[in-house]
């Protein structure tokens, strides 16, 4: 499809969106709506108008416009209202689908005729992919010749129903009548389709329960693969290298050394059983040994190694990314069949003495980890409620192996290895920053060289555990207590733009920690990419803001 014209003529089609209303163009499907409120996604949202419209009425919005001069347009007219916009376009949404949101409303307005015919089934089962349980979908379809400039083709709400009940979505019933051109153009017709899911219709979670509660298991490494990939859905999002309709690919040297990380306390720590009897762990070579002498604070992602632990670090991985193929990835299967969940290959990595960072990039050279689409988005969704279903079973595990140790032995052991809130090294940063200059609250823009100063989780540890850089900010002590641990509204954080822009360039842009910096965003943020800009920082903290509230149900803090 080209968006050429919408680019050429930005400004003649949005002063056209904008002179009609939200509630003219959308009467026939808006008592649907009454007064509910939640997630929802603008698919070609064009000025932004109909995005602006539902975040008045309380909704969340996503609006994806893939014609950069009218996105341009439309964010600077929506700027002040929680309005995400993303450079995306229908059939694949693959930018939105790497968020592994559900929304509860998808409208597609005045789009629909831009799709040809051989995209629309896909287009149409990969919206209703995105939508939430009783989440809605809204689609406007336009009938009537075309302007010359841009391309129609003929749809019918026919198509859209027969698509549906492939889909088991329910069509809503509306009004059965065309509704004239709102713009007075002649010959131009409107009508609207509306779907509701009644569930999330995936099977993912009755999936997720079987291998936790019934499959069988001579030792804890089903549930360690389990919950290493919940813990990457959750917190580094990024590291994901492609996405289809069907699997998530991931870096196997990220498994191995989430693995790593999760078993490293409960063997070199607690020195716990994690199998009956007394035989040995197959991922648990001598380098995974030598690891005793670190925290896995130390090895953890986007941190640079030295020459001396590089190595040992870098073969622990490979045997333990060679060991998750081999046991709990090979006997994980689909219930009732012999057919493998996960799926994933090796590659040859040669292993030097010399520093290493811990990067996407570094720890895709091991291989790559295949997980299925739907079981990957339920990780991302509920993994506040998967994981400790993952570690209550774990410890009935090792309690049946070995009895003299008490359930809460076995519960500290399981707690994940970032579970220490640490602010020292920005702390550090401030005060080296205050004795040459002054450093701004990033809330309150106060100077902070005479107040008692705080360094601020931006998204709160309590319920996100992230050390990252991007994620710490200077904040008077007022301030964070204030905002305890809310998370700070989309309104708010667009506010101290500035100021945190301004805080990563003057302690971090340009200096050793930089590589840091990008490496943790990129893992943690699911639309970073590669982008070394901290303006694309910032634009994924926005994204991960929605995501955490939309997934966890923060309380949001509106400021002082």
């Amino acid at each position: 499809m080209s968006y050429a014209p919408y680019n050429k003529n930005a400004q003649k089609f949005f002063t056209q969106y904008q002179s009609l209303t939200f509630e003219q163009v959308h009467s026939d499907w808006l008592p649907q709506l009454d007064k509910k409120t939640g997630l929802a996604l603008d698919v070609g949202a064009g000025s932004g108008r109909d995005a602006l419209a539902l975040a008045e009425r309380g909704w969340d919005v996503v609006a994806v416009e893939p014609a950069a001069e009218l996105r341009r347009l439309g964010e600077a007219a929506t700027a002040h209202r929680s309005i995400q916009w993303v450079d995306d376009s229908l059939p694949d949404l693959s930018e939105i689908r790497k968020l592994s949101y559900r929304f509860d409303l998808v409208l597609v307005s005045a789009v629909w005729m831009h799709l040809p015919p051989t995209y629309r089934e896909r287009a149409f089962r990969i919206l209703t992919e995105l939508l939430a349980p009783s989440g809605m979908l809204v689609i406007t379809l336009r009938h009537g010749p075309g302007d010359g400039e841009r391309q129609f083709y003929e749809v019918s709400k026919a198509e859209l129903d027969s698509f549906a009940r492939h889909r088991a979505v329910m069509p809503v019933p509306l009004p059965d009548m065309p509704r004239a051109d709102q713009l007075k153009r002649e010959d131009v017709w409107w009508e609207t389709a509306v779907y509701r899911l009644p569930d999330d219709g995936t099977g993912a979670l009755p999936t997720l329960r079987h291998i936790i509660i019934n499959d069988n298991k001579s030792s804890t490494y089903k549930l360690g693969l389990l919950r290493t990939l919940v813990r990457m859905a959750d917190s580094a999002p990024g590291l994901v290298l492609n996405r289809s309709d069907d699997w998530v690919e991931l870096p196997l040297g990220a498994v191995g050394l989430f693995w790593i990380m999760l078993y490293h306390p409960l063997v070199l720590k607690h020195h716990l059983r994690q199998a009956p009897g007394s035989r040995g762990l197959g991922f648990a070579g001598d380098d995974f040994y030598e690891l005793g002498k670190l925290s896995p604070l130390d090895f953890r992602v986007g941190l640079s190694l030295s020459s001396e632990f590089a190595p040992v670090v870098m073969r622990a991985i490979k045997k333990a990314a060679s060991n998750i193929l081999k046991n709990p990835a090979h006997f994980t299967t689909w219930p009732g069949t012999n057919r493998q969940i996960f799926e994933g290959g090796t590659s040859r990595v040669t292993i030097r003495n010399e520093a290493v960072r811990l990067d996407k990039e570094t720890l895709a050279r091991f291989g790559r980890f295949r997980v299925p689409a739907a079981l990957w988005d339920t990780f991302s969704r509920y993994a506040c409620w998967v994981e400790p279903a993952i570690v209550n079973e774990w410890v009935n595990l090792m309690g049946s192996w070995e009895a003299r140790y008490t359930t809460e032995t076995y519960h500290q052991a399981l707690q994940w290895v970032e579970g220490r809130r640490d602010t020292s090294v920005v702390r550090r940063l401030v005060e080296q920053q205050l004795s040459a200059r002054p450093v701004e609250c990033v809330w309150t823009a106060r100077n902070l060289s005479h107040i008692r100063y705080d360094i601020d989780h931006c998204f709160p540890w309590s319920r996100w555990n992230n050390n990252d850089l991007w994620n710490l900010l200077p904040a008077s002590h007022t301030a964070n207590a204030a905002k305890s641990e809310k998370l700070p509204a989309d309104s708010l954080l667009k506010q101290a733009r500035p100021r945190v822009i301004e805080w990563w360039e003057q302690v971090i842009i340009g200096t050793e920690r930089e590589p840091q910096f990008f490496s943790e965003a990129e893992a943690s943020l699911p639309l970073l990419g590669a982008s070394r800009a901290v303006d694309s920082v910032f634009e994924g903290m926005l994204q991960q803001r929605l995501r955490l509230k939309t997934n966890l149900q923060l309380a949001e803090w509106l400021g002082m």
